[in-house]
């Protein structure tokens, strides 16, 4: 009897063979910009007359085998000229091409229009990828240029309110994305309690955000992955760019270290808006100020090994009077080796440290509190070419992390009193996982993969038991849940295992091509998420403390479903995609009424594992080409969790009823658009509107001992009111930069151009007059006018 799984073997071995039938070659090489041999992600290359092709890896690197003959060979890339050039392929060919920024002009080749088309073939979707160029012409709040504020734009994408950290993706929480920067993750990626992000744009070479069809090689989080790579840095000529701000300024060198081989680069950012604090006598004691520093060291041994050495390092400050200090920020460390096998196997070793710390100094109350979370990180991939119908990526990854919930200890050192440690806790996260893409036929194109992920919680821990294994007991007399009272604890050693998990997590996604600019894409995969936020707010704060999963806080597990269609009109020059999507999510933690989570050493006594679901239809149109371009992105979703009752007696969370999350948003319209008047001039607007925010407000009061004290009903039944705003900005380019080094630009912007006062949050008093409780309404930002100075020579 043939089974489902011999059928679907021999279909693999017949695409093999039929990959292998005629005499074939391999073309392969790298893709780098031609002003400073910066390697570049992403770049097309394609064969038009044998309608196949490949994209550079995130090196540069690209590997692709065809039948002997003559070719024309296409490369395109954003924001970057089309050539066109011919090769003769009769053996093995190794072939590194340099392409050139938009404007500039290239020898002995053929230069067409880029045009930024949707990829029908490829069967990736539910991933939107952004160039530095796109960003950096977005206006923003304070004139800040910011990574993260511009995937807000996209479809999909929402943010946790006016000024919030963090971003929400498909209907989940913020600590469900996972960030990376250089392969290490951002534990925490915001400046000023969510006013900027920590990635300095004159040091990103790309980034990519994938929101569902996540590839294998990804694990850790339940909802998304932003995939940030920093420059390596010129290798050709010394150059430095920078920018003057009303708040902040920056400023960025790269060079060769060995012409053409080895290249640094360092870039340094710091606000000074504290400064004018010192003018106030009544401020003079305060601070509020933010600093980074990117790092990166790359070097090229030969033609198959290059080393690379990448860091960051962030802090944010802020001070009340020397009583009061808050200090925290992230730190990475990343060594990589890229080595080329053969012009058919790359591979990539990482060794990869990262840190987050959070510090705060009371001082008038005479104790200082340090906490944060370390990882330690290997990771070996490998990129497999086997033939232009088949790529396989595989590797394995090791995690070990170390987490400190608190540390308490005396201001002064010579108090007495000896520090207060917070149980410390560790954990291993061991994976391998394989990705594989055929094409089947010349319509359809399939991507599969699956990821084997292990967690072990380990000590040195003291652990609690409870009663029926229940750290969190319903009290059936009065309908509230409780902390329950450990009945034992137990010590485990260092690195003994204190509880294990391991799941398999299959990924899945298919394009079917209707013709040459149409497409209808599939995807599904399953995500585990071993590590939990511990917060009750909307969005991160960088007070929040990281968790291990363990014998009560289970690991959360989401399966996401999404089908899209997909279309480039006018030759590319205008693409549109819709997609839909229905995600689930298992062990999706939850608060009793009332739980304390600040310095608690059994948190477990106040959470319960519940479960969240989001489902949404996504459209954006984009026009690509011309002086004027842009997007128009529209979301309709639903977010929504639910904790029931463990037993029949239990009534759950929110009566054990379905409640909209924090993160759910009806409805997300976002238009972007950039206007090229001539050389001198551009302009860029963006207009976001979204359903407010999801909030619980009392439905009541009663009298009690005299005081008005407000009743609360369901959990976030009520909404903030929408929040919307229109930003506009123009840039300044003057003509005589061309004839010198220096060159520079002026950017005006305006953001929330109409002044529209959103509310960060409504927040309910006793009125002192009529004892009443009243509704105050936050709002941190109205017009905000600003103007800065960039620079590069």
């Amino acid at each position: 009897m043939i089974t489902k799984n011999t059928c679907a073997f021999f279909l693999f071995i017949l695409t093999i063979f039929t990959s292998f039938s005629q005499e074939r070659f391999t073309l392969s090489g790298t893709v780098s910009d031609s002003k400073n041999n910066e390697t570049l992600i992403g770049v097309n290359i394609y064969i038009p007359t044998l309608k196949i092709g490949t994209t550079t890896n995130e090196y540069g690197f690209y590997s692709l085998s065809i039948p002997k003959g003559e070719y024309e060979i296409e490369i395109s890339y954003v924001g970057y000229q089309t050539i066109q050039k011919n090769i003769l392929l009769n053996q093995n060919t190794k072939n590194n091409f340099s392409i050139s920024e938009n404007g500039e002009e290239l020898q002995e080749v053929v230069i067409t229009d880029n045009r930024s088309k949707i990829n029908i073939k490829s069967p990736e979707m539910s991933a939107n990828k952004l160039s530095i160029a796109t960003i950096k012409k977005m206006p923003v709040v304070l004139g800040e240029v910011d990574v993260l504020k511009s995937i807000l734009l996209l479809p999909g994408v929402t943010n946790a309110g006016e000024g919030a950290s963090g971003f929400n993706v498909r209907g989940g929480g913020a600590d469900q994305n996972l960030i990376l920067l250089d392969e290490a993750t951002i534990f925490n990626s915001s400046h000023v309690f969510g006013f900027f992000s920590v990635f300095n744009p004159d040091a990103i070479k790309d980034l990519k955000l994938y929101k569902g069809g996540i590839p294998a090689r990804y694990g850790g989080r339940a909802s998304s992955v932003l995939d940030i790579y920093q420059k390596d840095g010129s290798s050709k000529d010394f150059h430095m760019n920078g920018g003057i701000g009303l708040i902040s300024s920056r400023i960025l060198a790269e060079g060769p270290i060995v012409k053409d081989k080895g290249s640094f680069l360092i870039g340094g950012r710091a606000s000074y808006a504290h400064l004018f604090l010192k003018l106030s006598e009544d401020d003079k004691n305060n601070a509020a100020y933010f600093y980074d520093l990117n790092t990166k060291l790359s070097y090229k041994l030969n033609d198959n090994n290059s080393l690379y050495l990448s860091g960051y390092f962030g802090r944010d400050v802020f001070s009340l009077n020397k009583s009061f200090t808050n200090i925290y920020g992230n730190s990475i460390l990343n060594l990589r080796w890229n080595h080329l096998y053969s012009d058919k196997l790359f591979s990539n070793l990482s060794l990869i440290y990262s840190d987050y710390y959070y510090g705060l100094d009371l001082d008038f109350v005479g104790f200082k509190w340090d906490s944060g979370i370390k990882n330690y990180n290997i990771k070996y991939d490998f990129k497999h070419y086997l033939s232009d119908k088949l790529k396989l990526n595989y590797g394995l990854n090791a995690t070990y992390y170390e987490f400190n919930p608190g540390t308490i200890k005396p201001s002064s050192t010579d108090s007495g009193i000896n520090p207060d440690q917070l149980d410390k806790k560790y954990a291993f996260e061991p994976s391998v996982y394989l990705d594989a893409e055929s094409q089947l036929s010349n319509k359809i194109t399939v991507a599969y993969g699956l990821r084997y992920s292990l967690f072990y919680r380990l000590g040195s821990s003291t652990i609690n038991y409870y009663d029926n294994n229940q750290a969190v007991v319903f009290n059936s007399d009065i309908q509230i849940y409780e902390k329950g009272t450990p009945t034992s604890t137990r010590y485990f050693g260092k690195n003994k295992v204190i509880k294990d998990y391991n799941n398999f997590e299959p990924r899945f996604s298919v394009s079917y091509q209707l013709n040459d600019d149409q497409a209808i894409k599939a995807s599904y995969n399953r995500m585990a998420q071993y590590l939990q936020l511990i917060s009750n707010t909307s969005s991160p704060t960088p007070l929040d403390v990281w968790m291990p999963s363990d014998k009560y806080i289970k690991p959360q597990l989401a399966d996401q479903v999404a089908l899209g269609y997909f279309r480039n009109i006018s030759s590319g020059a205008y693409s549109f995609e819709v997609e839909t999507y229905y995600k689930e999510v298992k062990n999706r933690l939850d608060y009793i009424d009332g739980a304390d989570l600040i310095a608690n050493d059994a948190i477990e006594q106040v959470i319960l594992n519940g479960r969240m679901r989001a489902y949404g239809l996504e459209i954006m149109v984009k026009k690509n080409t011309g002086k004027f371009n842009g997007w128009v992105s529209y979301t309709l979703s639903k977010s929504e969790q639910q904790t029931p009752g463990r037993t029949p007696e239990e009534i759950g969370i929110n009566n054990g009823q379905w409640y909209a999350s924090a993160y759910d948003k009806t409805h997300n319209l976002a238009i972007t658009s950039a206007y090229n008047l001539n050389e001198k001039w551009s302009f860029g607007a963006n207009f976001a509107l979204q359903s407010g925010q999801p909030v619980t407000y009392p439905n009541g009061q009663y009298e009690y001992l005299g005081i008005t004290v407000p009743s609360y009903g369901l959990r976030n039944e009520n909404r903030l009111p929408a929040y919307h705003h229109l930003d506009i900005s123009a840039t300044l380019t003057p003509r005589k930069n061309k004839d010198r080094n220096w060159k520079g630009e002026w950017v005006f912007s305006i953001y929330n151009l109409y002044n529209r006062m959103n509310a960060a949050s409504i927040n309910f008093r006793q009125n002192v007059d009529t004892g009443d409780n009243e509704a105050v309404k936050t709002s941190i930002f109205g017009i905000v006018p600003a103007v800065s100075y960039n620079f590069k020579f």
